[in-house]
């Protein structure tokens, strides 16, 4: 079907801002104009794409179908675009990263600050979200790599492009508040205290969740949160017991790590790449800093 370019890039103004006149400023043409655009899109697809009423405009069941695909579409020609404009000025372009707050923070910092040594001219921008929803940025071509924990629910084998480091996840508390008179505790024991852990949009608490079914255990945590580094705060003040990735921990005098008597498998954190797309100058020197780790190795420090 022989549809404009520009009909596509009316039709994501309007459903972006689910505003004709919004959609109109942004575009810089007439409202009239960004109706007439709608109106032939609907008509040369068959089907009406918003509901529109007196006080507001919504996407219809077909436009929510179509929005669903033009997104990611419109993002990648906006990241080609972005792309070569900015390799034609400074040589790399930019480096676009996305990652979650705790591995910014623990992992990812001497690795941009590398990066940022040998191409100072080069642009870096990271964007923080979960592990899982880093893979949506990527999938949308929003991000060139992403650092990620992994298994990952919403990432397959294809998009890893190298395993950068191996971690185990520990309980943690401060025993000077709980009761911790055992020596090793099975996952019926830590259930009976007050879990402390990532919320359920993040990859370790997926983890944790299967790890509690495999042992035919309900997982009920007392809190959840998006800040491992809270959860060690609420620990160490002693609410209860916080499951944490074990590359968090730094020498805590006030945590101790609980011994578990069920094994607790290991889990990898990996540089992934959309294998769709072309990868970007600057996203392929990135990687070339980052360590290669086989599935088994040990963690680097």
């Amino acid at each position: 079907m022989d549809i404009n370019y520009e009909l596509y890039k009316v039709f994501y103004q309007v459903a972006s801002s689910l505003s004709f006149s919004e959609a109109s400023k942004k575009l810089f043409i007439s409202q009239s104009a960004v109706s007439q655009s709608i109106k032939t899109l609907e008509r040369k697809l068959g089907q009406p794409l918003f509901i529109r009423s007196t006080k507001k405009v919504q996407l219809s069941p077909a436009g929510q179908t179509l929005l669903k695909h033009v997104e990611p579409a419109i993002h990648l020609l906006e990241k080609g675009e972005t792309q070569l404009l900015d390799t034609n000025a400074l040589g790399l372009g930019q480096l676009h990263i996305g990652a979650s707050d705790t591995i910014c923070r623990y992992f990812l910092i001497p690795y941009l600050k590398q990066f940022h040594e040998q191409f100072p001219d080069v642009p870096i921008k990271v964007t923080n979200a979960t592990s899982i929803n880093c893979v949506d940025l990527l999938a949308q071509g929003k991000t060139d790599l992403i650092i990620t924990n992994y298994p990952n629910s919403r990432m397959n084998d294809m998009y890893i492009h190298k395993t950068v480091a191996s971690f185990e996840d520990v309980f943690i508390a401060n025993p000077a508040y709980l009761d911790l008179q055992q020596e090793e505790y099975s996952l019926a024991d830590i259930k009976n205290y007050p879990i402390l852990m990532l919320e359920r949009k993040s990859t370790t608490s997926e983890f944790l969740h299967h790890l509690f079914l495999q042992h035919q255990l309900e997982l009920i945590p007392e809190v959840e949160l998006n800040s491992n580094d809270f959860l060690m705060d609420l620990a160490r003040i002693g609410l209860g017991i916080a499951f944490i990735p074990d590359y968090c921990l730094s020498g805590d005098d006030e945590l101790c790590i609980l011994k578990v008597k069920e094994t607790i498998p290991k889990r990898q954190m990996v540089a992934a790449i959309n294998p769709g797309l072309p990868l970007s100058p600057a996203a392929d020197e990135f990687l070339k800093l980052l360590p290669q780790l086989k599935p088994d190795s040990p963690r680097q420090e």
